[in-house]
């Protein structure tokens, strides 16, 4: 019989199986180097999910205003260990605003309190930001205290939550598969990257196309896979 050579990632080794002995031997360690190589590869699956841990969210989260003379908030209540309902308001408002949140993201979403910010402008609008914890995908939700103006959600979010991704407070950071905005919540100026071509951007595994991001209010910069290559682009901004 040939002698027979295998491996992976983790080793490489040759057999001859002359013997019942080696038979047994080249067996046991071909099962030993598969289940290592699936374990390696799980554990980077589930490295790119890890933003933030899916746990039972009890209490409401409150956000406000302190500043403002009508103390503006936004409230997320929560119902069977899940975020469940935003309700937005201020005084003299009359009646709070409410919506579900996820009739808001289009899908359910698992929230941790340590992955959601709110920033609230006055009583116009606010911005809440958070990161799904089980896909780790980022969500920007704009919300208008006036019932006459219409609320926003962006499914394609970078939120400063991800370890990899550095974006300055007061800017919302998000992606539309070709370029790169920041937007200024508290004044809604903008600036743009572009990546000089689409990508298809899978936002649930986001740093398979995404490694990195570092925003400032005066310069971009972000590390994308084109094609097969990772190519960092970057770009002196103004926000406009």
């Amino acid at each position: 019989l040939k002698e027979f050579c295998f491996g992976n990632i983790i080793g490489y080794i040759c057999l001859n199986p002359t013997s019942i002995n080696m038979k047994l031997l080249f067996a046991s360690v071909a099962a030993s180097l598969f289940a290592l190589s699936f374990a390696s590869c799980k554990s980077d699956a589930v490295a790119t999910k890890g933003i933030c841990d899916t746990v039972c969210v009890k209490d409401s989260m409150k956000f406000t205003n302190e500043n403002h003379k009508l103390k503006p908030y936004v409230y997320i209540a929560a119902s069977n260990c899940n975020a469940d309902t935003i309700s937005w308001s201020y005084i003299d408002m009359g009646t709070a605003r409410q919506a579900n949140i996820n009739d808001l993201t289009g899908r359910p979403v698992k929230l941790n309190p340590a992955a959601v910010d709110c920033f609230i402008k006055d009583t116009s609008y606010a911005w809440l930001q958070f990161n799904d914890c089980a896909t780790g995908r980022g969500y920007l939700i704009k919300i208008p205290y006036s019932s006459y103006v219409k609320g926003n959600t962006l499914s394609s979010a970078m939120t400063k939550f991800d370890p990899k991704f550095s974006i300055a407070d007061g800017l919302a950071v998000y992606s539309d598969r070709g370029n790169l905005f920041a937007e200024d919540m508290a004044t809604g100026k903008i600036a743009q990257m572009t990546f000089k071509q689409r990508v298809e951007i899978d936002y649930d595994n986001l740093h398979e196309y995404v490694d990195s991001v570092n925003v400032t209010a005066s310069k971009m910069w972000a590390k994308v896979k084109i094609g097969q290559d990772w190519k960092v682009f970057e770009k002196e901004i103004s926000l406009k």
